[in-house]
């Protein structure tokens, strides 16, 4: 009944933050993270719509970071609002200069598309333009866009704004964040085994120990790294909307899912794995 990891229309989901919390209601959540990438931009209306639903909305964000030139992504939980906010302005002014060149690299190779209006404080990322490439009719999917052009050895990939993951981690920790590895076995820049040790000494808390694209036996491996490093364990289903399954940065090229792969409450992760994150987050503010 624990969900710590959802996006929405302020970066790569295809629900509002409205429509995310009726349908986390509808599967029987009762919490739910917004962690969209790179802003706070949903916040406020899912904590509006969820009031006097029941429903516990955990404040939060996926920020993009990089490790061994390969993209890496952590979940940052109960984060200082009026501290984060303004060095995420740089990460997404960095994701709308990231989405243009790619949009030149496409319109040189051939396949020229009208990159979707996304301002203010919402975050561009490849599904836009991957749906942008649908749209123009030079993909029949977003799948096909990502493994003809956007995956991260496509002809039009362009990489993250050099961000240091162990940067991300000292970031998110000095706004009052606990910081998460998401999805560790989807990263490509190395082992866990050998990346893991160096995040902890960054300031790591804690591991997106359950996701839908870990295995048993990966699971099982990093609960024992958790009880090792003494760190948090969360988990949640990357949800991106119905019939949407993500299409993380972090793949060489995404995964075939279908709607059960990205399902709401598909793992039925227990709600005590909560407390001890509100635990970790007061102590960061003293």
């Amino acid at each position: 009944m624990l969900e710590l990891h959802c996006h929405t229309t302020c970066s790569d989901g295809t629900l509002t933050p409205t429509e995310l919390v009726q349908a986390a209601l509808e599967a029987g959540v009762r919490a739910l993270a917004i962690t969209d990438h790179d802003t706070l931009a949903g916040w406020d209306e899912a904590q509006q719509a969820a009031a006097e639903t029941g429903l516990e909305v955990v404040p939060g964000l996926e920020l993009s970071t990089v490790c061994n030139d390969r993209s890496l992504h952590i979940l940052g939980f109960y984060p200082e609002r009026e501290k984060l906010e303004p060095p995420l302005r740089e990460r997404i002014a960095g994701r709308h200069q990231r989405a243009k060149a790619i949009a030149e690299k496409l319109a040189a190779l051939g396949y020229p598309v009208t990159l979707p209006e996304i301002g203010g404080e919402m975050a561009p990322g490849r599904p836009h333009i991957a749906a942008a490439l649908v749209k123009a009719g030079h993909a029949s999917s977003q799948q096909e866009a990502f493994t003809r052009w956007l995956g991260d050895d496509g002809p039009a990939y362009v990489q993250y704004d050099k961000f240091a993951a162990e940067d991300g981690i000292r970031l998110l920790r000095d706004c009052g964040a606990v910081p998460v590895w998401a999805h560790p076995y989807l990263f490509r820049g190395g082992t866990v085994e050998t990346v893991l040790p160096k995040l902890v000494a960054a300031g790591l808390m804690g591991i997106e120990v359950y996701h839908p694209h870990h295995s048993t036996s990966e699971v099982r491996r990093l609960e024992e790294a958790c009880r090792q490093y003494g760190l948090l364990m969360t988990g949640g289903s990357d949800y991106h909307g119905p019939a949407n399954p993500p299409a993380n940065a972090s793949q060489t090229k995404p995964r075939k899912a279908d709607k059960a792969a990205t399902a709401l409450n598909q793992l039925k992760l227990p709600l005590d794995l909560l407390p001890p994150l509100k635990a970790a987050a007061a102590k960061l503010r003293g």
